[in-house]
């Protein structure tokens, strides 16, 4: 991706040459994120173009720089399955890491497919082949999640487990979810299995509803266009004219902030991750949709190690809710080629498929 608005180009790179400590792996996976289509678009300050997108991956092990122990002290072996953190490069020196505790905002921290130009080397997931770098915290894969498992969930689950986390859901009560894109799909999910008595789905596209609906959530649209905020008052219906104990948005549409906070009760809990990127502004009255509510409004930056390794916890059991048949695999809608890729952003932007991912070397799980 050379540029914002830039057509994408395939490239070849030379054969890296590994320091002690970095992993090269080959490529089995990576995703088409909704984060990709914001960087295509340039609405996220500060990335070094060009760069190679793709921050979630999947890989064999081809290479190894000396002895390399992953984040449990297990040696890596050429041949193993792996993934890794693609935030990489925290500090924990500066005070975000050390009295904040928010490692996700440490001035220093970098990412994978987002913030690594392309003259850096292979540190995106669209490629054959990516450079763990020596600090990169790296996961093998058990026996029990197979690559496509592990990618069905990719960047999505992690968020969602923060955001899921930021939301402190509590059993028994009634959660919304804004979109039902693979962040809001496993924000519901985990909701369910924390103990939500009910959870809504709001998004406008059917083939995603249907898929929310096949996890067991409960699914709204709104498609009457004369009437954009009925959503807003089937959940008010709902729920006795309060509101949801927590609403999670995941849409990324800056109209949904003052929806959510209009669906979300007195008292309640308004979870804000889909505002990875900027894409605008919309107009809050502090009175009434903060003061008065005395709504807890919080965002979500990012993840770390905690959730990347909570979700193959989770993947490890094949349904993704108790009771319901459908499994993390039913996530990915499409496999792409490199040569496909334009086609796959095009297709997450539009929102005709849930997940996609690409297959750089033509994987078959």
């Amino acid at each position: 991706m050379r540029g914002a608005k830039e057509p994408l180009r395939i490239e070849e790179f030379p054969e890296p040459a590994l320091q002690n400590g970095e992993i090269l792996i080959s490529t089995i996976y990576s995703e088409i994120c909704g984060t990709d289509v914001h960087l295509q678009h340039g609405r996220l300050s500060g990335v070094p173009y060009p760069i190679i997108p793709g921050h979630v991956s999947v890989g064999s092990v081809e290479r190894i720089g000396g002895t390399v122990r992953d984040v449990y002290g297990a040696t890596i072996s050429v041949g193993d399955i792996v993934t890794f953190l693609d935030v990489h490069n925290t500090c924990n020196h500066c005070w975000y890491c050390l009295v904040a505790k928010a490692s996700t905002k440490c001035p220093e921290r970098k990412v994978y497919g987002i913030t690594h130009s392309s003259k850096e080397g292979l540190l995106g997931g669209w490629s054959e082949k990516i450079v763990l770098r020596a600090d990169v915290k790296t996961i093998r894969l058990p026996k029990e999640v197979t690559p496509l498992r592990f990618i069905a969930a990719g960047c999505a689950m992690p968020t969602a487990l923060h955001a899921a986390e930021r939301a402190a859901v509590r059993i028994g009560e009634t959660v919304v979810v804004q979109g039902a894109g693979p962040v809001g799909l496993c924000a519901g999910i985990l909701a369910k299995r924390a103990g939500a008595q009910r959870v809504f789905i709001v998004d406008k596209s059917e083939t995603r509803l249907a898929m929310a609906q096949r996890f067991g959530l409960e699914a709204i649209v709104a498609t009457d266009a004369s009437h954009p905020d009925s959503h807003v008052t089937t959940i008010l219906h709902a729920t006795h004219g309060r509101g949801a104990d927590a609403v999670i948005e995941a849409t990324g549409v800056p109209a949904a902030v003052k929806e959510g906070i209009a669906m979300t009760r007195d008292g309640g809990r308004y979870i804000i991750v889909g505002h990875y990127t900027d894409t605008g502004e919309v107009a809050i009255n502090p009175h009434w949709d903060i003061n008065r509510k005395h709504l807890d409004i919080r965002g979500t930056w990012g993840c770390d190690f905690s959730h990347f390794h909570y979700m193959i916890e989770v993947l490890k059991q094949p349904e993704a809710v108790p009771g319901f048949d459908a499994s993390w695999e039913h996530l990915v809608s499409h496999v792409y080629s490199l040569d496909d890729i334009a086609t796959g952003l095009r297709d997450v932007e539009l929102g005709r498929v849930v997940k996609a991912v690409i297959s750089p070397n033509g994987y078959q799980d």
